[in-house]
């Protein structure tokens, strides 16, 4: 389960909710929810030495957490880096008003790449809203015999 898995449940649950005054209460009670469990992990992240925190960072589910509560120690460049270390891309650029991440795929076919990247920056950096993947150039591929200039040559 994702903290993104568990947003769309809870908002599914809170538009069922139709009759006057539910859906209000149903608000309120997750946004008290989200603060209490917010309050006990802010606790957490600060009694929790680094070298302990660290490698918890790389978890999903508590990366997801973390930045779905303002308390993710990395800033969002950390993050996206985080995001695409097991990936078959690097990062060209990100523009932070407009959320657009750019991408320059490294090797290989890269076949679903792009619905990875997306599945891992949307735990660790939701602030990241476009994903662009740069092309590379085709290469010029030539089949036949050298031009005639080259072929005097030799």
């Amino acid at each position: 389960m994702s903290a993104e898995q568990t947003g769309l449940r809870v908002q599914e649950m809170l538009d069922s909710l139709t009759t006057s005054g539910q859906a209000e209460a149903g608000e309120a009670l997750v946004r008290e929810l989200m603060a209490f469990y917010g309050t006990g992990l802010a606790r957490l992240v600060e009694l929790l030495p680094p070298r302990v925190l660290a490698p918890l960072l790389d978890d999903r589910l508590v990366a997801g957490l973390l930045v779905l509560h303002g308390l993710h120690p990395e800033d969002v460049i950390a993050r996206i880096a985080r995001a695409l270390a097991d990936t078959r891309v690097e990062m060209v650029g990100f523009d932070r008003e407009s959320g657009t991440l750019t991408l320059r795929k490294l090797s290989g076919c890269g076949c679903g790449a792009e619905e990875s990247v997306e599945s891992e920056l949307s735990c660790h950096a939701p602030e990241v809203t476009a994903v662009e993947l740069e092309r590379p150039a085709a290469p010029l591929l030539q089949i036949g015999s050298r031009p005639p200039a080259a072929a005097e040559a030799r």
